[in-house]
């Protein structure tokens, strides 16, 4: 892949020397906040290595970090919806390493654990936009599911923790049709 300079506005600057171990390395004492941020930090720094894919699945750990909804890093770095759909958006085609709307799919019928019902929330969420920013990538037509109303998706939003969240969605959600 190749290297690339646009810099994603939804994104804290890329830090080059960041490696997988940025994440991987942090420990259990370290805040959601400062686990969030190094995620959303990293995932700037793939897609400024050229790894559209990679970047998506470091952003989503952020989005899938348990932040309190009214921790200030929220404040300056909002829940990466809008990230997540410029990265879709701006990646130069189709083929990208794992197809994103697939991945998504997959996520938000299948995640387990932890906080299992708002990461699918979230995952539909991704899914809804990905759909809209990149029409062209196919599901996966193999698994039976049922396709959530964007209505359906911003209910479940509401129903978690932060206030904001469905409504940050929807305005990310619409400016990519």
């Amino acid at each position: 892949m190749s290297k690339t300079t646009l810099n994603c506005p939804h994104l804290p600057e890329a830090n080059l020397s960041l490696t997988h171990r940025c994440l991987t390395e942090l420990d259990a004492q370290t805040s959601p906040a400062q686990f969030y941020f190094t995620a959303l930090q990293y995932g700037h720094t793939l897609w400024h290595k050229g790894h559209a894919g990679r970047a998506i699945l470091a952003v989503t750990r952020a989005l899938y970090t348990d932040v309190p909804a009214n921790d200030p890093i929220l404040n300056d770095w909002p829940l990466p919806y809008a990230a997540l759909a410029w990265i879709i958006k701006n990646h130069s085609s189709d083929d990208f390493p794992g197809n994103p709307r697939i991945s998504f799919q997959h996520q938000a019928t299948r995640l387990k654990g932890d906080r299992q019902e708002i990461r699918r929330a979230r995952a539909w969420a991704v899914w809804a936009i990905i759909c809209n920013a990149r029409p062209s990538l196919p599901a996966d037509d193999a698994q039976d599911f049922t396709v959530p109303t964007i209505e359906a998706i911003k209910e479940l939003l509401k129903k978690h923790k932060n206030p904001n969240e469905a409504e940050l969605w929807i305005k990310v959600l619409n400016s990519v049709e």
